[in-house]
């Protein structure tokens, strides 16, 4: 395929996949079961830092946290008492244990406490490489915070490409009238997010030719939303839906197209 003709796949595909029959195989479940803006930020943002492995595992133990914070994550982390994070001792996935959990819950609490929104953590947001090196600083700012969470809260400061904080990011910020994203943030413009860039992803991007480098890290993340840009360079991210969506579901058909 030619530039135009990828241009023309991708908007396809980004169509066929970004509707609500994508929600309930996908991480972006688990935040779907609330309402409340605080709900749905941090039920999303366990959800995000949580994806990885199987898609059905990541959900079955987000939506395990949830249970244990009663369903009301924003009224758990700031009210909660000491018996209360007991209830969360032996939770784990993979390696996220309770250690990390309670520095995250210590987390919110803190910034809920100054904060109406996690939007707050994340600006300002012209330069994203920039915000995401900030939010991580930011997030490790409280006195003894364990060393073992920082591997969980990814920074392009360490060359990494953030998939799962990007994703979040686009979970929040994305507006359209799909029903997938929810759009709740407005000081950050769609037009800023950078592409999630994971194993399925990148596979389908190198075989598209909008990737060229070697490893994968926050250039190749960089790269490739550059790549969508030229597509759509208001809302390059939505094309995550097509090539997300091509590596989980077409894996043998998409080469076709070539």
């Amino acid at each position: 395929m030619d530039f135009e003709e990828i241009g023309d796949f991708l908007n396809e595909k980004a169509d066929e996949y970004n509707v609500p029959g994508f929600i309930p195989d996908d991480p972006i479940s688990v935040p779907h079961q609330f309402t409340k803006k605080q709900d749905i930020e941090i039920a999303g943002f366990f959800a995000a830092i949580m994806a990885w492995g199987q898609r059905k595992t990541i959900i079955s133990k987000s939506m395990e946290l949830m249970e244990r914070m009663d369903n009301e994550p924003y009224e758990f982390v700031l009210h909660h008492s000491e018996e209360e994070l007991r209830n969360l001792e032996g939770f784990v996935h993979r390696t996220f244990n309770f250690t990390d959990l309670l520095y995250f819950i210590a987390f919110f609490r803190h910034h809920y406490n100054h904060h109406d929104s996690l939007e707050d953590a994340f600006l300002p947001a012209a330069d994203m490489e920039v915000s995401l090196s900030r939010f991580h600083d930011y997030f490790f700012s409280l006195p003894d915070f364990p060393v073992r969470t920082r591997k969980h809260i990814a920074t392009p400061a360490r060359k990494s490409a953030c998939k799962r904080i990007n994703m979040f990011l686009r979970w929040m910020v994305r507006k359209d009238n799909r029903g997938v994203d929810f759009g709740l943030w407005n000081r950050i413009e769609a037009s800023e997010l950078i592409c999630p860039c994971d194993v399925h992803v990148e596979r389908v991007a190198r075989r598209l030719g909008l990737i060229q480098r070697r490893q994968v890290d926050w250039q190749t993340a960089m790269e490739l939303t550059e790549a969508l840009r030229q597509f759509d360079p208001h809302d390059p991210v939505r094309f995550d839906f097509a090539l997300f969506g091509l590596g989980i579901e077409e894996k043998k058909d998409i080469w076709s197209v070539r």
